[in-house]
Parts: structure tokens; sequence; C-alpha cells
């Protein structure tokens, strides 16, 4: 709350680092949902406990003002191809940082296809749409 960051922000942003966006607001609304299994090796919790802490300076830099409040990495975050290949960047903070935001991600990166659509709109509201079919031929 201090960084007007919300857990659905902190989500988007363990993509950039390479995981999942784990669950939200289930069953507890605003919170995320991480669920270790016993098939994560150590080393992956710890890649993600590493994630965590790193998420959790980025938004020590928007607490300091360091960082905007509404143009930061974990607001813009996931950062797809399309955004940070593209030819302009105007963003505060650089294309590495977005992209690259932990040693192992070059490694390895998983690139998402997008960033934010509409959230979690489709959720939480109906949405309906008929599709006009081409009437059949009558014999």
């Amino acid at each position: 709350e201090s960084a007007g960051i919300e857990a659905e922000d902190v989500a988007k942003r363990l993509i950039d680092y390479g995981f999942h966006a784990p669950t939200m607001s289930w069953p507890v609304p605003g919170t995320l949902m991480i669920e270790p299994t016993e098939s994560e090796s150590k080393p992956e919790l710890d890649r993600f406990i590493d994630a965590m802490i790193a998420i959790r300076h980025e938004i020590r830099e928007i607490e300091q003002g360091i960082a905007s409040r509404d143009n930061n990495l974990l607001k813009h975050a996931p950062h797809a191809p399309d955004v940070v290949l593209a030819d302009k960047w105007e963003r505060p903070y650089s294309r590495e940082r977005a992209a690259f935001p932990a040693p192992w991600v070059r490694q390895a990166k998983f690139w998402p296809t997008v960033s934010r659509v509409d959230n979690v709109y489709g959720d939480r509201n109906l949405v309906t749409r008929i599709q006009e079919q081409p009437l059949a031929a009558t014999a």
C-alpha cells in the first residue's frame, strides 16, 4: 500500500523473472497464493525467493521516490518482446532492467507473448458475444 503496488503487480513482475504468475485473490482477495510443491528443487525455490526479494527492492524504490508510483517496473510488467524491442523506449527505467531483472533470466528467458490486457476484468465480469452464423442454404 505504501507504494501503490497491488498483488497483481507483483504477480505480473514475477513473469519477468521467469515464473508463472501465482494464483491471485483466492481464497483471500488481494493476495498471492504461493504453492511450492515437492517437485520444486531447492535451487528453484531459492531462485523464487531471490526474485521476491528483488521485487521488494523495486517496491522500496517507489516508496523512497526513486521510481514513480505510476510509471515503474511493476506497473508495466510483464515486459513483452514487442515492448522491449520497440524502436522507442519512453520508460524511466532501462530495457535491460525490464527484460532481464536478474542474472539467471538472461540464461533462459521466458518471453510473455503480451503485456497486460484487461487483467481480471474477464474473470469478474460476464462477457458474452453472439457470433453471427451464415444461413444454411435450403433446398
